[in-house]
């Protein structure tokens, strides 16, 4: 799916009157006796004599968060339908409540060909992310896909702010709704056509339209070079693992950021097979390797003023008479070994040597984002992140991440489990031996292969990466696109604040 085309127009009623949108969106907040009409339907009430309100509530409308009610115009507009999506009630209207609500209209704009929001009055950004995000679907593997979302948007601007500060921020919600897009449709499509070679494929495409350098290391480089942990993963798989190194530099950049992704484009558990209920979703084991190659795009259409530099380990986690197997030891990059106790803890396996061999690279930051572990499901949830790493970079990451509406939570990584991934034969283990505790372990094992006094963050996405339940807010089935939107927040506070 592409990104509608995105214009920008002045919220009055002249403007109104000249629109070719097919709908007008407008807001609404729970009042006391019914729902209130919210900052920017100004122009559209006016057309309705000031009674749009009233006929909301006629319909039924409450304005809680997210309900959706159409109104036929009748004539008083040149659209033909206004949209009105519920904001919930009207104290503290953060964006991510006007994203929320824009991505709710958005699920409803199937097979409308031009749209005009005037939700961009409370949050632009928030109101043209939303929508854009919510009218998402991937359709590529259906024979008759259905209406398709629209293709272009209209944003009415907001009151306060110029015209030029209007059109930069629009230029930046579209390429960032762009780039979780990209994310996610590479999370859904099937493994039988993402593999390692086909994704490093996909990526030199989406990295050369912005001439971005692109390194690929296939098997015999990655055996030649001592990619252990990448090569224990995929071996067991007919189709071998890659290396991608994506680079970005930005005119005047004064500050490096490596983003670490894993790609582990299906994973079965390996011989330590997991169950078949569920496996299916697997598939999204690669959305921290889509999410930072979505990003480092993101920052060359964007031009931040910095280095940043994409490291993705991609491998097939497969059973087979090559598979690496519990027992075995393994000579990561760089020289240390791994004791394999569990074949399906292999995401830290490939992101060690690819954190290990970003480290070399000296970056100021590096950022790693991973589906990593179920434990991070069974703390946190669904839809929110751990993010665990250096004390102060963990807590600046994670600040970011609430403010985006992608919810972050720092997490410690307690000393004392340290001692849990002792091995009598390698370096370390690849799990510990209890139950308790294994998000925290698997950040303190990728903590081992991250270079002293860098400042770093781990991203553990397992669950919020992938929606396997109804759509809400701007988030349908399947892929989310998350983290993407937090890197971009965290790459921009670093341009603007190193």
């Amino acid at each position: 799916m592409s990104v509608p085309k995105l214009s920008l127009s002045d919220n009055s009623e002249a403007a109104l009157a000249k629109t070719r949108a097919e709908v007008v969106i407008v807001g609404t907040v729970q009042g006391p006796d019914g729902p209130e009409l919210a900052d920017g339907a100004e122009a559209v009430d006016a057309a309705f004599d000031g009674t749009l309100a009233e006929v909301l509530t006629t319909l039924g409308a409450t304005g809680k968060a997210e309900e959706t009610v159409r109104v036929p115009s009748l004539g008083r507009l040149s659209a033909g339908v206004v949209l009105a999506v519920g904001l919930g009630k009207p104290d503290d209207l953060t964006p991510e409540r006007v994203r929320r609500a824009a991505g709710a209209t958005g699920r409803a704009l199937s097979g409308r060909k031009r749209v005009l929001t005037t939700l961009s009055a409370l949050d632009l950004q928030a109101a043209v992310e939303g929508t854009v995000l919510g009218s998402y679907g991937f359709t590529a593997y259906k024979s008759e896909p259905g209406d398709a979302p629209p293709a272009a948007l209209e944003v009415a601007a907001p009151a306060e702010g110029t015209t030029r500060a209007h059109k930069a921020t629009l230029k930046a919600a579209g390429a960032i709704a762009e780039a979780v897009i990209v994310a996610r449709d590479l999370v859904n499509t099937p493994p039988n056509d993402l593999f390692p070679a086909s994704f490093a494929d996909r990526a030199r495409e989406l990295a050369g339209a912005e001439g971005l350098d692109v390194e690929v290391l296939d098997e015999k480089a990655l055996k030649r070079k001592g990619f252990g942990g990448i090569l224990g993963v995929g071996g067991g798989s007919s189709r071998q693992p890659r290396l991608l190194r994506v680079a970005y530099r930005g005119a005047k950049a004064k500050k490096s950021v490596a983003l670490v992704g894993k790609g582990i484009t299906f994973d079965t558990g390996g011989i330590s097979l997991k169950p078949a209920a569920g496996m299916d979703d697997m598939t999204s084991d690669m959305a921290g390797a889509a999410a930072v190659l979505a990003s480092v795009v993101l920052a060359a259409k964007l031009k931040y003023p910095l280095e940043v530099v994409a490291h993705i380990p991609l491998a097939e986690n497969m059973p087979s008479a090559t598979a690496y197997r519990p027992g075995d030891v393994l000579r990561m990059y760089g020289g240390r070994t791994v004791e394999v106790l569990n074949t399906d803890a292999e995401g830290r396996l490939v992101l060690a040597d690819a954190l290990t061999r970003a480290c070399e690279e000296q970056p100021d930051y590096v950022i790693e984002t991973s589906t990593l572990t179920g434990a991070q499901k069974v703390a946190l949830g669904d839809r929110t992140p751990g993010i665990m790493g250096s004390d102060e970079f963990r807590d600046r990451v994670a600040a970011i991440a609430q403010a985006t509406g992608e919810n972050g939570w720092p997490m410690p990584l307690p000393e004392e489990l340290r001692s849990e991934l002792d091995s009598k034969l390698a370096d370390l283990a690849n799990v510990t031996g209890q139950r308790w505790g294994g998000m925290l372990a698997a950040g303190i094992f990728l903590r081992e292969f991250v270079a002293e006094n860098v400042p770093w963050a781990h991203l553990d996405v397992a669950g919020p990466a992938y929606n396997s339940g109804g759509p809400w807010g701007y988030t349908g089935k399947g892929g989310t696109g998350v983290p993407v939107r937090t890197i971009a927040a965290v790459l921009a506070d670093i341009a603007d604040n190193g």
